[in-house]
C-alpha cells in the first residue's frame, strides 16, 4: 500500500505562495520534522534516523501548508499540523511494512528489515505520540482545541480500514473493497486540509474537501494496486498482493470475470494459502478483462473526484488543483498501461 509512490516530487506546488521563503521546498519540512526525532543516545535514534533519512515526497505536510497559504493561517501555526500529520503517515509506513513483509521502503531497507520487528513496532508508537504532541501545540498556538480529536478521528479511520483488511474471511466484493481502500488512504489525505479549514474558520469546506479526497485517495490506491499486478510497482516480488491473499482492485474484478466452476477454483487456491501455481493465476489474470475493468471503474472514480474539485469555492483551487492534476495524470497513465497489457 504505497500511493505516493505515483506522486511526482513536483506535484504539489503553489504559484506564489505568501510564505515563500519559508515552505518554498521540503527542506524546510524535513529540517523541522527531523529536529523533533529521537535524540542522539535514545533506544530509537538510529532507526529514526534510517527511515526519515529518506522522507519521501512530504505530501501531507506540503499539502498543509498550501492550505495555510490559501486561507491566511499562520505558518508556525501550519508547520506544527503539517508535521503531525506527516509524522502520523510515517508511522503508518513503519508499521505497514511490518504487516506486508515489505523488506523495502523508499528504495532502502525498511525499519523492521533492518532493526527488528519489535524496533519497529516501538518507532511506529513512539512517531504515533510525537504525531499527537505536535498537533497539541499547533490548538495552542492556533487557539483552538479540536485538532488532536481530529488527528484521532482519521487515525481511527485508517486503524479500521487496514483491519478490515485482515479480518476478510472471503476476498472481498468491489464495495467491500472501495470501503477497505478508502479507509485506509483517504483519512490522512483529508486531515491535513481539515486541520487548516478549522484553524481558519472554514468549516463550510469541510464536506466537499472530504469528498474530493476521498475520491482522490481511492484513486491512489486502485493504481497501486494496478502497478502491484503489472509488476511495476517496484516491490521486490510482483504481484505481491496476489501472494498475501491482500485486498487488490484487479484480483477483485478478476474473480467477477470468472464463471462459478472458475471461480470456486480460485477462491479454493486464495483459502489455501500456497504459492503453488500462483504463476498461472497470474497470467490469467493479466489475460484476462480484469486490467481494463478495473481502469474503467478508475477513470469513473476519476469522475467523482472533479465533481467534487468543481464543487469547491475558487480560493480552495489552490490547494486542491495540483493534486487533481496529478490524479488526472496517474489515472490516466494506469489506464494505458492496462490497454497496453492487454494488447500485448
Amino acid at each position: 500500500m504505497k500511493p505516493d509512490a505515483y506522486i511526482a516530487a513536483e506535484s504539489v506546488t503553489s504559484p506564489k505562495p505568501r510564505h515563500q521563503e519559508q515552505i518554498s521546498n521540503s527542506e524546510t519540512l524535513h529540517k523541522f520534522l527531523t529536529s523533533h526525532l529521537p535524540p542522539k543516545g535514545h533506544a530509537l535514534h538510529e532507526a529514526a534516523l534510517h527511515h526519515f533519512d529518506k522522507p519521501g515526497k512530504q505530501l501531507r505536510a506540503r499539502m498543509t501548508m498550501m492550505a495555510a497559504d490559501a486561507f491566511g493561517t499562520e505558518t508556525d501555526v501550519a508547520m506544527h499540523w503539517a508535521v503531525a500529520v506527516e509524522i502520523l503517515h510515517n508511522a503508518s509506513l513503519v508499521h505497514d511494512d511490518i504487516c506486508d513483509g515489505d523488506m523495502l521502503r523508499r528504495g532502502r531497507a525498511s525499519v523492521w528489515a533492518k532493526y527488528g520487528r519489535n524496533t519497529a513496532l516501538a518507532l511506529g508508537d513512539w512517531l504515533i505520540g510525537l504525531s499527537f504532541e505536535l498537533a497539541a501545540e499547533a490548538s495552542r498556538l492556533g487557539k483552538i482545541a479540536g485538532l488532536p480529536a481530529l488527528l484521532a478521528r482519521h487515525m481511527k479511520t485508517t486503524t479500521t480500514g487496514q483491519a478490515m483488511e485482515f479480518e476478510q474471511s472471503a476476498y472481498p466484493d468491489w464495495k467491500r473493497y472501495l470501503q477497505i481502500s478508502a479507509g485506509k488512504t483517504a483519512p490522512l489525505f483529508i486531515a491535513p486540509v481539515e486541520g487548516i479549514a478549522l484553524l481558519a474558520g472554514r468549516t463550510d469546506l469541510l464536506g466537499p474537501l472530504t469528498g474530493f479526497f476521498t475520491a482522490a485517495g481511492t484513486c491512489y490506491q486502485i493504481a497501486n494496486d494496478i502497478q502491484n499486478v503489472l509488476g511495476t510497482d517496484g516491490a521486490a516480488n510482483p504481484n505481491s498482493d496476489l501472494a498475501r491473499r491482500a485486498p487488490n482492485a484487479v484480483i477483485v474484478q478478476f474473480i467477477d470475470t470468472l464463471n462459478q466452476q472458475e471461480t470456486d477454483a480460485f477462491t479454493r487456491w486464495l483459502n489455501s494459502g500456497s504459492d503453488d501455481h500462483m504463476a498461472v493465476w497470474q497470467q490469467k489474470m493479466l489475460s484476462s478483462a480484469a486490467p481494463l475493468n478495473t481502469a474503467e471503474q478508475l477513470l469513473s472514480i476519476l469522475s467523482d473526484a472533479d465533481s467534487s474539485a468543481a464543487a469547491l469555492p475558487a480560493d480552495c483551487l489552490a490547494v486542491v488543483g495540483p493534486i487533481q492534476t496529478q490524479v488526472q495524470h496517474v489515472c490516466r497513465q494506469m489506464a494505458a498501461r492496462c490497454e497496453t497489457a492487454a494488447v500485448s
